[in-house]
C-alpha cells in the first residue's frame, strides 16, 4: 500500500485515502492559533473531513473577497463567517440586500442536508442564534434607521449618488468648502439646496470668487439632480440624529461580537445610493478610529455585499480613495470583504489588498464569462488543481480557496465543502423583526428625526430680518440672476436677503475650522 494518509470516509463506511498531491495543501491550513473553520478539503470530488481549511483570527483584518455566481452559496458563506467571528468576540458589519440574513439571529433547523453536509466536513453542527442589530437606511424597512448628515456624507459620495461628472463634483466640493468655514450645518438636502441657490444669487457670488466661482448652468444641474433625488424617496436618507459607526464596534453581555445587518430588501432598487452608503460608513470608521496596528483579532469585519455597483462608473479619485481607505484602515484594526460575482469586478489595486479569498462556482455559458473565468484563474496562486474546470464544477456551498496563513504568506489553493451555517438559513418573519427593532438598546437615540437650526433656518432668518415691516413700504428687489432650480420659492426665500453676506460672514467660522474630511471628503465634528 501507498504511505498516504488516511481519513474516514465521509459516509463513514471505512478511510478515504488523502493523496500525495492533497497533503501540503492539508498541510497550509495547519494553523495552530485561533482561527475560524471553512470547511473540509476537497480532491477529485472526496471530501476528507480530517483536512481542515481554515482563516486565522488576526489575519481577517488582511481583506477579502467572497466571490461567485448567483444562487452558489455566497450567502451562506458569509453567514459561516460571521458565526464564527461573532461566537470569537469579533463584531460584525453584513449588508443584507435580499433580506436571507436576518436568520442570523435565530437558531438554525436541523435535517438530513444539514446533518449530511456535517459530517462530510467533520462538523460538530448545533443549532445557535446570535445576537445581531438590525438597521435600516433612513428607517425604511426593518431597522433602526441609519442616517448621515449632508455634511458627513460629504461632496464625494454625495457626487456619486447624484450622478455628478467631474466638473460638477468639483463645483460641488466649493459649495461643501464654503459652508464648512462659515460653520453652515448642512444636516439635510433641504441645507444644501439653499446653499446652492444663495451662492449663484448677486449676493452670494463674490463668496465664492477667490476660489472659483460656481457657474449658473452648474447649480442648476445640482438643484435638478438633488430634486431628482428627493423625488425617488431619498431626502429620508440624509439628517439627524446621524448615526455613530462606533455602534458598530459592541459586544453583546456575553462578551459575543454583535453582527450589525442593514436591511436593504426595501431599498435593494436604489443600489448606487446603498453600495455608497455603506462606503460613507467605512470612511467614517476610517476617519475616527484610532490606529492599533496589527491586533490578536479585528476590532470589526465589515462585509461589502453587492461591490461591482461600487465601483460602475466611478472617478479616478473615487476609486483612489477607495484604495487608499482598504488599505490604511486595516492598521485601525478593520477586516473588509468584498462581495462580488467575480474578481474583474474588483479594481486590481484594491484586489492586490485583498489577502483573503473564497471563490465560489462561476458560469462559462458566454464568451463574456469564459473571458471572466480565465480572469479569475489568474488572480490565483500556482495550484495542482485544474482551476478553470473546478470552478465551473463547484457544487453549491462549495469554492476554491486561499488565506494568509499565521505568518502572512499565502496559503496553497484549496477545494472546499463549506460548513453549514448554525444559525437559521432564511429571513425572520417581518414582526419579529419590527420587535427585535423596537426592544434594542439603540431605539430611543435613532428612531425619532429631529430638524434642528442648520442652513436652512438660518438663510430664512436672514430672510426674515431683512423685511421691512409691514407698515413701510416695500423696498425692491435686489436683481439677480435666475437660477434654474426647480423650487423656484426656496431660491426666492433665499436670494432675496440683501442681510445674508453679513451673515454668513459672522456665523459660526470657528466651526468651519473644526470639520476635517477625510479621503472621501467625509467629514463628523464629534457626536
Amino acid at each position: 500500500m501507498s504511505d498516504s494518509a488516511t481519513t474516514p470516509a465521509p459516509d463513514g463506511s471505512g478511510p478515504a485515502q488523502l493523496p500525495e498531491p492533497a497533503r501540503p495543501i492539508a498541510a497550509g491550513y495547519a494553523f495552530t492559533g485561533p482561527a475560524l473553520d471553512l470547511g473540509a478539503l476537497l480532491w477529485d470530488g472526496v471530501c476528507h473531513p480530517d483536512a481542515q481549511v481554515r482563516v486565522p483570527l488576526p489575519m481577517l483584518n488582511r481583506h477579502g473577497l467572497v466571490a461567485g455566481a448567483t444562487g452558489t452559496g455566497k450567502t451562506k458563506t458569509l453567514q459561516l463567517i460571521a458565526e464564527q467571528l461573532s461566537a470569537q468576540g469579533v463584531p460584525v458589519f453584513l449588508a443584507d440586500v435580499k433580506g436571507d440574513l436576518s436568520g442570523i439571529a435565530r437558531p438554525g433547523q436541523g435535517g438530513d442536508r444539514v446533518s449530511t453536509r456535517a459530517a462530510e466536513t467533520g462538523q460538530s453542527w448545533a443549532a445557535e442564534g446570535f445576537p445581531v442589530e438590525f438597521l435600516a437606511l433612513g428607517g425604511i424597512g426593518h431597522g433602526i434607521p441609519v442616517r448621515a448628515t449632508v455634511t458627513s456624507f460629504g461632496p464625494v459620495l454625495l457626487s456619486k449618488v447624484l450622478g455628478l461628472n467631474r466638473t460638477q463634483e468639483q463645483s460641488l466640493g466649493l459649495i461643501f468648502h464654503y459652508a464648512d468655514t462659515k460653520g453652515l450645518e448642512l444636516i439635510d438636502l433641504k441645507d444644501l439646496r439653499a446653499v446652492v441657490a444663495f451662492l449663484t444669487s448677486d449676493e452670494g457670488k463674490p463668496e465664492l470668487k477667490g476660489i472659483g466661482g460656481l457657474s449658473t448652468a452648474t447649480a442648476g444641474v445640482i438643484l435638478r439632480s438633488l430634486t431628482a433625488f428627493e423625488a425617488q424617496g431619498m431626502a429620508d436618507f440624509f439628517g439627524e440624529p446621524e448615526f455613530d459607526t462606533a455602534d458598530l464596534l459592541r459586544l453583546a453581555p456575553d462578551g459575543r461580537g454583535l453582527v450589525s445587518v442593514l436591511e436593504l430588501p426595501a431599498v435593494q432598487d436604489k443600489p448606487q445610493l446603498f453600495s455608497t452608503f455603506l462606503m460613507w460608513l467605512l470612511a467614517d470608521l476610517f476617519h475616527d478610529l484610532p490606529e492599533v496596528g496589527d491586533v490578536d483579532k479585528p476590532r470589526l469585519v465589515f462585509f461589502f455585499d453587492e461591490a461591482h455597483l461600487l465601483f460602475h462608473d466611478a472617478s479616478d479619485a473615487f476609486l483612489d480613495a477607495i484604495t487608499q481607505t482598504v488599505r490604511l484602515i486595516r492598521s485601525k484594526g478593520v477586516g473588509v470583504f468584498f462581495v462580488t460575482q467575480t474578481p474583474k469586478d474588483v479594481p486590481s489595486d484594491v484586489l492586490g489588498q485583498l489577502g483573503n479569498r473564497v471563490q465560489h462556482a462561476l458560469r462559462a455559458f458566454t464568451p463574456d464569462d469564459q473571458k471572466a473565468l480565465k480572469a479569475t484563474v489568474k488572480t490565483f496562486p500556482d495550484s495542482p488543481y485544474d482551476l478553470e474546470e473546478l470552478l465551473t464544477g463547484l457544487g453549491t456551498g462549495e469554492a476554491v480557496i486561499t488565506v494568509l496563513s499565521e505568518n502572512g504568506a499565502p496559503t496553497p489553493v484549496a477545494a472546499t465543502r463549506l460548513r453549514a451555517p448554525e444559525s437559521l438559513m432564511g429571513p425572520v418573519d417581518p414582526a419579529e423583526l419590527d420587535r427585535a427593532v423596537r426592544e434594542s438598546p439603540l431605539y430611543g437615540r435613532y428612531a425619532q428625526a429631529v430638524d434642528r437650526e442648520s442652513a436652512y433656518e438660518k438663510l430664512t432668518a436672514a430672510q426674515a430680518q431683512a423685511q421691512p415691516s409691514a407698515e413701510a413700504p416695500k423696498a425692491p428687489r435686489a436683481k439677480r440672476e435666475k437660477v434654474p432650480a426647480e423650487d423656484p420659492s426656496l431660491v426666492e426665500q433665499v436670494v432675496g436677503s440683501g442681510m445674508f453676506k453679513s451673515l454668513a460672514r459672522s456665523v459660526g467660522t470657528q466651526l468651519g475650522r473644526e470639520i476635517t474630511r477625510s479621503l472621501f471628503g467625509t467629514a463628523r465634528r464629534g457626536r
